[in-house]
C-alpha cells in the first residue's frame, strides 16, 4: 500500500493547529506539527473570516517549508456552542416485494428522520442512528438484508448554525485549500482518545477547550448525545486575572505553572506557602490556597453543567465506561479527582492515541482525531470539497465520524 499523507487543521478559539501525518499500513507517524495563537473566533466559531484566513495561511507556510511540499487539502473541525443534537424518528414501508430490507430502504428511513422543524438559520449535519425497529422488533443495529414490512429508525440529528459553517468554510477556502471533510470537534476528539470498548459499553467525553466545553456521550458504539457549552479554560484564566488583580497573560502563566483544583492538597500547607511571580515592574505574591479558591469553583461549575446534562439524558452515574477528560483544560492538576467527586463515575484524562511521534498532550485530541477520521473518509470513497454552495449538503451516513460534503455544481 502506498503511504498516505493527511493534514488536519484544528481551528480553535485560542490556537490554530496543523498536523501532517503519514500512514504506512495501519500506522500513522507525524511529519510536522505547528500551532499559532488564533484570532477571529468567538466561543469556538469563526466570526472574522479574513483574520482567520490570514492566520491559517501563516501557519501553513511554516509547515509546508518544514515538510518540503505543498499542502493542497485538509480535514477541518467545526466547533462552537451552536452545535446541538435533536432526537427524531422515521418510518417507512419496505419497498421490495420480497420484503428484504435494502440500502435504499435504510437511506429512505434516515432521510425521513430529517423531517422535523428546526429554525430557518440552522441545518442538519448528519443523522446518527441509535436503533432500527423492524415490525416492532426493537434494538436492531444493522437492518440490511433482514426482512420486514415496516422499518423505523430512532436517531439523533446533529445540527449547526448555517452562518458559522459558511464563515468557517470560507476562511479555509480563502487560503486556496480544498476541504476533504469537516468533522465536529467533539467527535474528532473522541476518535483519538476513546477506545472502541468505551464507546460500546457506555462512556462520555468531556473536552475542555479555551472558550467552550463539549460533551459527547456514546453507548453501544453509537453517539447518543452531544452538547457544547460556552465555558472553558479561558474563563479560569479570567477569574485568576480578576482575583489576583493582574493581566490575562500573567494569569495564564500562573494557571499553567501553579494552578490546581486542590482536591488532594492539604489545606493548611497550601494556605501557608507563598508563591511569587514577577511582572514587568513589580512582583505578585499569593498563596496556593488563594489560587485554588479561584480555580476550583470555576472547574466545579463546568463539571456541574456536565452532570446536569448527563442527568437530562438519563445517564447520570450510569456510564460503565466512565468519563474521559481531554482538551487543554484537562491538564489542570487534580481535575481528575475533582471530576470523580462531582460526576461520581470512573474518570481518566484522555490523550491522543494512534499517531507515532505526537506529544502526549490532551490539547491535541481534536487535531489527532481529524487525522484518524480520514480513514473513514477514504473507505467511503470521499471526494474533496471543491467549494461552497450554501444549502447543498449531502449527509453520507457513516455511523461516527463521516459528516458531510459540499460540492460545486
Amino acid at each position: 500500500m502506498r503511504n498516505k499523507i493527511v493534514t488536519g487543521l484544528d481551528i480553535g478559539t485560542s490556537t490554530i493547529k496543523v498536523l501532517v501525518a503519514e500512514r504506512n499500513g495501519n500506522e500513522w507517524n507525524v511529519l510536522s506539527f505547528a500551532q499559532i495563537p488564533s484570532f477571529g473566533l468567538r466561543r469556538g466559531s469563526v466570526v472574522n473570516v479574513e483574520e482567520t484566513s490570514k492566520n491559517i495561511q501563516l501557519l501553513l507556510s511554516g509547515v509546508e517549508k518544514d515538510i518540503g511540499r505543498r499542502i493542497n487539502s485538509v480535514f477541518v473541525n467545526i466547533g462552537g456552542s451552536h452545535l446541538h443534537v435533536e432526537p427524531s424518528d422515521g418510518l417507512i414501508s419496505v419497498s421490495r416485494a420480497d420484503k428484504i430490507i435494502s440500502q435504499e430502504d435504510i437511506d429512505r428511513v434516515l432521510e425521513a428522520t430529517k423531517s422535523i422543524n428546526i429554525p430557518l438559520n440552522e441545518e442538519i449535519l448528519d443523522v446518527f442512528p441509535k436503533e432500527f425497529i423492524i415490525d416492532e422488533q426493537r434494538g436492531i443495529k444493522q437492518p440490511l438484508g433482514l426482512t420486514g414490512v415496516r422499518l423505523e429508525a430512532k436517531v439523533v440529528l446533529l445540527c449547526y448554525f448555517q452562518s458559522y459553517f459558511i464563515n468557517l468554510t470560507q476562511a479555509v477556502l480563502n487560503t486556496k485549500l480544498q476541504i476533504d471533510d469537516i468533522i465536529p470537534s467533539p467527535i474528532a476528539a473522541a476518535e483519538s482518545v476513546l477506545s472502541r470498548q468505551q464507546k460500546e459499553i457506555g462512556s462520555a467525553l468531556i473536552d475542555i477547550g479555551s472558550a467552550t466545553t463539549s460533551l459527547a456521550v456514546f453507548d453501544e458504539g453509537e453517539l447518543i448525545h452531544l452538547a457544547v457549552f460556552p465555558l472553558g479554560s479561558a474563563n479560569i484564566t479570567n477569574d485568576i486575572a480578576i482575583g489576583l488583580k493582574t493581566d490575562v497573560g500573567t494569569a495564564e502563566d500562573i494557571k499553567k505553572q501553579h494552578g490546581t483544583c486542590g482536591v488532594k492538597s492539604a489545606a493548611a500547607t497550601a494556605g501557608k506557602k507563598k508563591m511569587e511571580v514577577f511582572e514587568n515592574n513589580y512582583s505578585l505574591s499569593f498563596t496556593k490556597k488563594q489560587l485554588t479558591d479561584i480555580i476550583r469553583p470555576r472547574v466545579s461549575e463546568i463539571l456541574d453543567i456536565m452532570q446536569k446534562e448527563l442527568k437530562k439524558i438519563g445517564r447520570q452515574e450510569l456510564l460503565p465506561g466512565g468519563v474521559v477528560l481531554t482538551g487543554g483544560g484537562a491538564k489542570i492538576p487534580e481535575i481528575k479527582e475533582l471530576a470523580k467527586q462531582i460526576l461520581k463515575l470512573p474518570i481518566e484524562v484522555g490523550f491522543p492515541k494512534g499517531i507515532g511521534g505526537l506529544d502526549h498532550d490532551p490539547a491535541l485530541a481534536t487535531v489527532a482525531g481529524l487525522i484518524l477520521g480520514s480513514v473513514d473518509y477514504e473507505s467511503s470513497g470521499g471526494v474533496a470539497m471543491l467549494g461552497l454552495s450554501p444549502g447543498l449538503f449531502a449527509g453520507l451516513g457513516t455511523k461516527l465520524r463521516r459528516m458531510f460534503r459540499v460540492f460545486i455544481p
